[in-house]
């Protein structure tokens, strides 16, 4: 669900004191499963608190990658998330939720990509998840490399993306009128 799901076509869900979810387009309580449902079927949807309209969104997600990460196979490392949390509060924290984002979307293209190909190989419409798991299993050394080669793009345009910053502030600064050895640039006086 993106942030543009929060207008007016979005299916509302009011979450109440106590905890119970309501889907106001169907008229019923749902439970956290049924969110992952909307989720897993593109489906547009806001979670707002019932008394104070407060957007509960992101909330009631992490809540749901809370309980699938606590299920049997978690997808996400304990060294990830602990790198993950040092970005809180870091100057970069603005671009590494920007570029986690744009990483998401690059994989799931490369993925539609994958499934537009078997449907050439295989003749069908869609991919069962047992098919895929066959199909993955079997190309394992290819989905490695690629999969090696955009972490390696990615942490190139990342190094380069933090180059350019750099050089934007040290332009940006450059004219602020510092005491002599104190510009960044000793030994050039």
């Amino acid at each position: 669900m993106t942030e543009a799901a929060a207008g007016a076509s979005a299916r509302l869900i009011k979450k109440y004191p106590n905890r119970r979810l309501y889907d106001t387009q169907t008229s019923t309580y749902i439970t956290l499963a049924d969110v992952k449902q909307l989720v897993l079927e593109n489906e547009l949807f806001k979670v707002v608190d019932a008394k104070s309209s407060e957007d509960l969104t992101r909330s009631i997600l992490l809540q749901i990658i809370l309980e699938e990460e606590s299920g049997g196979m978690p997808m996400f490392s304990s060294t990830m998330l602990a790198q993950v949390i040092r970005f809180y509060g870091h100057a970069m924290q603005g671009m590494m939720g920007t570029y986690l984002e744009k990483n998401i979307q690059g994989f799931m293209e490369i993925q539609e990509r994958m499934a537009d190909q078997s449907k050439g190989l295989y003749g069908t419409n869609q991919f069962a998840p047992e098919a895929w798991s066959q199909f993955m299993t079997a190309q394992t050394p290819m989905v490695q490399n690629m999969m090696n080669s955009y972490v390696e793009q990615s942490k190139s345009l990342f190094s380069q993306m933090q180059d350019k910053m750099q050089d934007q502030t040290r332009a940006m600064f450059s004219t602020f009128p510092f005491p002599p050895g104190t510009s960044g640039e000793k030994g050039k006086n």
